[in-house]
């Protein structure tokens, strides 16, 4: 083996290596072990001076007390190459402690423990944070509490009026934010007005400090969360923010600065003072602020007239009149605050509340068996300012900025405040005309003296939407909106007959029909777009078919039988083949359902959503009966999606607020936004055929001097709601018609059928409805240049083209021979319908009788539905359930 390899042992007493080590000193590191090393501090070449300094210990363990000693502790694991053993600045420094008699402040990570130990906190640690914390937080509270002094009642607990409008710039009205409140004694304050709010809102008043712990920290939670902070509050919270805060804003600064408040006015004014002032200050909705001018408000009496019962009600609004005022407020929330959700939910807090004070001792319980029922109210209007349309104007526009509060920034806290400038869409000649001829029509016609079985409650409403921007023009709400406050223009629940028509017909032209020999997959993906040349059965009780040419038949396995209006068929016989132009002239329910059937009820739901209607007024969306009108939206979403045709397919929601201002500067701008709803030939074609309703159809009472008009009327079934829609390029504007008993207390209101009414035998669509919005629209466009609708190109192709028959020397019947794909509008004939077969058995859910069960149209000229045709025994179409109410609100739901 080479020496270069391997060399043999040195002596240990001398030799070279042994002068080597004495020569170099101190190594700089750890060598590598030579074989045979005996783990002496000399076999790893640790140097500790001279050979004679090596030599002067006795032996190895000597050796090795002297290496711990010179190291600072015991022998380590072995160490990274170059770093020195025991050399506080290398690399190899044991595990983080701190050198030799160095402490910290605070010993974390712990230098004494290994491994987790290290990140555990000693209990001395844990302690003293606490202690540091709770500390701080006793001396902020301290500060906090000496800064906030209590505020000046009558500085800060006042509102301003809110200032609305009109489009012109004109001030419309000042109404809305002031301060209705007169200040009244605890002496004129009923003792069990005082014990019913005690009862349900802060049973320990007059035990506690002012606050509630508990209750603050659930507050605060939930705004950490991003939630609500109610629910935290007392009596004397509630009344410092009330009387003494101008901010109400939902922010942890401000929450802190009201407790703070509170407990200082806990400490130092009497509680008798603080209730009073709280039943003074709180809002009762109505815009009555404190418990007298709600007295006024609600029951016309002073407050010291007010029964146990009464009270009890009146502390259920302080949970937000929103949802406790029996009258509704349909205007700001139309799905959860209606009259009898609102009734309902008064009612339960009114009883729960009278029951509280009845186990805390503060009423007698044979008094309180007096009060079941909600007291007897009055109307919520009673500012004369607001009369007539007004009202609901003010209505409308508040309902727009609460609705859609986060981009206006207006909530209604904000809106009760006052002090703002609002600027709306109003146009006040255009109001003024709206009124006008709904007056002329129903002072003429309509006389419920003369004829009270058929003239009472008979009411209208109406809506005029500007299709280039959305604005809403004009709305017509009902007689006086001090008088009859439900907003005929913005909810009615009265269902729209075939003014939907015209939504199944931009579906077809939209997507198209099923091809029936296609399976149900590759049918949606396979259609036919439509041509108004199409041709589809006019035939009355028609059976009608799925796309895929199977009958359809509801859960009960039943056949649906489509009557036409008067039991008439229309078209050319045996066929009745009619085109889609002409069956929109005539108002045809059976070719509209059954083209509905063809292209699919949820691309027709598509297409009135697309136009603008909200999906929760649409009702009875799978049955055939859902393509000729049983939903019920509004007359301001009727004008709106109508206003989409008008506008070659572009949509834009209809809105009532220009802009908002205060003192503080600009808060709110309305942007309108476009939808392509429709592509422009779609949208012309629709126009175009409706403008043979209004020019030779079923609307010609709609005529308007030297202008095109496209329109469609709409009756239903039962003759309880009649309709007529219409629009110019400049304006359209959707007309009601109907007769409800509104009266509040009646918990059962029903459309009535208006067989009769205003002397006719039946009303349509093109009666009255269409009278009103011709006389309407005459003045609303005068003085504005005449427009014409877009020439519509060509779209589609003809469904169900019958081919021309080739004449033979044997073909006899001239009725066959005059077969044509398209139709004469004359040739019309009466269907001798044979006995019905044991599967096609005419009931009441087909609906077979003239009158009542005749189909799904009742009238001479148009199209509809109605209550006897109902899909189903839970339809809002039946009688049993048509109300008054039923998915009303904000434009049907919408941000308009």
């Amino acid at each position: 083996m080479s020496e270069h390899r391997r060399k043999p042992p040195q002596p240990q007493g001398g030799g070279r290596a042994a002068a080597r080590r004495g020569q170099s000193g101190p190594s700089s590191g750890r060598r590598a072990a030579p074989r045979g090393a005996t783990g002496s501090p000399s076999d790893y070449g640790l140097g500790l001076g001279s050979e004679s300094e090596e030599q002067s210990y006795n032996g190895r363990p000597e050796t090795r007390r002297a290496v711990q000693r010179s190291t600072g502790g015991r022998r380590r694991a072995a160490e990274p190459m170059g770093a020195r053993r025991g050399d506080p600045t290398g690399p190899g420094r044991g595990r983080g402690r701190s050198a030799p008699g160095r402490k910290r402040l605070i010993d974390y990570p712990r230098a004494d423990r290994y491994g987790w130990q290290r990140w555990m906190p000693s209990w001395k640690l844990v302690t003293g944070l606490f202690i540091g914390f709770v500390g701080s937080l006793v001396a902020a509270a301290g500060i906090g509490y000496a800064m906030v002094g209590i505020p000046d009642i009558d500085k800060t607990a006042t509102a301003q009026n809110n200032v609305y409008y009109w489009k012109d710039g004109s001030q419309m009205v000042a109404s809305g934010g002031e301060t209705n409140r007169q200040n009244v004694s605890l002496a004129q304050i009923p003792e069990e007005m005082r014990w019913a709010v005690i009862s349900q809102e802060n049973k320990t008043f007059y035990d506690d400090n002012g606050i509630d712990p508990k209750g603050i920290a659930r507050a605060v939670f939930n705004m950490a969360r991003g939630g609500q902070t109610q629910g935290g509050s007392t009596i004397t919270q509630q009344y410092v923010k009330n009387a003494m805060l101008n901010d109400q804003s939902q922010t942890i600064s401000r929450k802190l600065k009201e407790i703070f408040v509170s407990i200082k006015v806990g400490a130092d004014v009497d509680k008798d003072e603080i209730i009073e002032g709280y039943l003074n200050s709180a809002y009762y909705g109505r815009g009555a602020y404190g418990i007298q001018a709600a007295a006024r408000a609600y029951f016309d009496k002073d407050a010291i007239k007010l029964d146990p019962g009464e009270c009890a009600f009146l502390a259920a609004t302080l949970k937000g009149a929103t949802y406790y005022d029996p009258a509704g407020s349909t205007s700001i929330d139309p799905v959860n605050a209606t009259p009898e959700k609102n009734s309902k939910r008064a009612l339960l807090q009114m009883q729960d509340t009278l029951d509280k004070m009845v186990e805390y001792g503060h009423l007698d319980a044979a008094k309180r068996a007096q009060y079941t029922t909600l007291p007897k109210w009055k109307n919520p209007r009673t500012n004369n300012d607001l009369k007539g349309q007004i009202g609901y104007l003010v209505d409308l526009a508040n309902g727009y900025l609460v609705t859609n509060s986060k981009e206006t920034g207006v909530t209604q806290n904000r809106l009760t405040q006052g002090g703002l400038s609002i600027y709306t869409t109003f146009d006040k000649n255009k109001v003024k005309d709206l009124e006008a001829s709904v007056t002329k029509v129903q002072k003429a016609n309509i006389k419920p003296k003369e004829r009270p079985g058929t003239d009472t409650h008979v009411q209208f409403g109406g809506a005029s939407v500007e299709p280039d921007t959305g604005a809403i023009r004009a709305i017509y709400g009902g007689e006086d909106a001090t008088k009859h406050f439900t907003d005929n223009a913005d909810q009615t629940g009265a269902q729209v007959g075939s003014t939907f028509k015209p939504f199944v017909l931009a579906a077809a032209m939209t997507w198209g029909v099923r091809d029936p020999d296609l399976g149900s997959s590759q049918a949606q993906d396979e259609r036919t777009i439509v041509s108004p040349k199409s041709l589809f059965s006019g035939k009355n009780k028609l059976k009608i078919e799925d796309y895929n040419q199977t009958v359809w038949k509801n859960e009960k396995g039943e056949e649906w039988l489509q009557t036409n209006d008067g039991n008439e068929s229309y078209g050319t016989a045996p066929k009745f083949n009619i085109d889609l132009r002409e069956a929109m002239r005539e108002s045809v329910n059976s070719a509209f359902v059954q083209l509905g059937m063809d292209v699919g009820l949820d691309k027709v739901k598509d297409a009135a959503i697309s136009a603008g209607l909200r999906e929760g007024s649409l009702t009875g969306t799978t049955f055939p009966s859902f393509s000729i009108g049983i939903s019920d939206p509004s007359a301001i979403r009727m004008a709106g999606a109508y206003a989409t045709f008008a506008a070659s397919g572009k949509q834009r929601d209809p809105y009532s607020v220009e802009k908002v201002t205060s003192e503080d500067g600009q808060i709110f701008t309305h942007k309108t936004e476009t939808q392509q709803a429709f592509t422009s030939k779609v949208a012309d074609n629709v126009t175009d055929v409706l403008k043979t309703v209004v020019e030779k159809g079923t609307g010609t009472n709609a005529q308007l001097t030297g202008r095109e008009v496209a329109g469609k009327t709409g009756t239903t079934d039962g003759n309880k709601s009649a309709w007529f829609v219409g629009y110019t390029p400049q304006l359209s504007t959707a007309v009601t018609m109907f007769r409800l008993d509104d009266n509040e207390k009646n918990k059962n209101r029903t459309f009535l059928k208006m067989f009769g009414t205003g002397g006719q035998e039946k009303i349509h669509g093109a009666s009255f409805p269409a009278q009103i919005w011709h006389d309407y629209m005459e003045d609303a466009l005068k003085g504005t240049p005449t427009e014409d609708f877009p020439e519509p190109e060509p779209i589609g192709e003809v469904v169900n083209a019958e081919p021309t028959p080739t004449p033979t020397p044997t073909f006899t019947e001239t009725e066959e021979d005059e077969t044509t794909p398209s139709p004469s509008p004359s040739i019309t004939a009466t269907q001798t319908q044979p006995s019905p077969s044991a599967t096609s058995t005419c009931t009441t859910f087909f609906g077979c009788d003239d009158e009542d069960t005749g189909g799904t149209d009742a009238g001479t000229t148009d199209g509809g539905t109605g209550d006897s045709s109902s899909p189903s025994p839970t339809d809002t179409s039946t009688e049993e359930t048509s109300n008054g109410n039923q998915n009303g609100g904000l434009f049907r739901g919408s941000s308009g």
